[in-house]
């Protein structure tokens, strides 16, 4: 399940959803300026549609890049270190960044979708309910979760080999 060739497959198909959400919200968003500037008559759900896009852009987005291991750092520390003590921080890194995926984005994210659905909240215009919306915040959790202890196998096995 942590294998290279399975979170290599996991990422293939998590860039190719960021490939087509945003080659449809750039659709989208063309269609919007059309409608309303050369048509005269704006299209009433592309706004919603694209902020809903960009919902799911960005939390799939987050999850990919904690996955390549390029999301946002400061790390002077870590270039510093050498061996065991730069992997004790790298894993430590993954351990605050797993903290931070099940805390908010898994159970503040199940806890939104969970209260969106019971309350049956539905966009303005599309009528989606808001919880299919939101769940992507979890699922995006989850996959930072699977990402970051595939991470700590992959330090741990190739200390073990150096």
């Amino acid at each position: 399940m942590f294998s290279i060739e399975f979170k290599e497959n996991l990422d293939k198909i998590i860039g190719w959803l960021l490939i087509f959400l945003m080659g449809s919200m750039v659709l989208n968003v063309t269609w919007q300026v059309l409608s309303r500037y050369i048509f005269q008559n704006p299209s009433s759900f592309t706004d919603e549609l694209s902020r809903y896009m960009l919902i799911w852009l960005g939390m799939l987005g987050a999850a990919y890049v904690a996955g390549k291991n390029q999301h946002l750092a400061i790390d002077i520390v870590l270039r510093k270190l050498e061996g065991k003590a730069k992997m004790k921080l790298q894993i430590l890194i993954n351990v605050l960044i797993m903290v931070f995926a099940i805390a908010a984005m898994i159970l503040g994210g199940s806890n939104l979708v969970y209260i969106t659905y019971l309350l049956g909240q539905k966009s303005a215009t599309l009528q989606i309910p808001l919880a299919y919306i939101y769940s992507i915040i979890p699922a995006s959790g989850l996959l930072v979760l699977y990402y970051q202890i595939a991470g700590i196998f992959h330090l741990i096995k190739t200390q073990n080999h150096d």
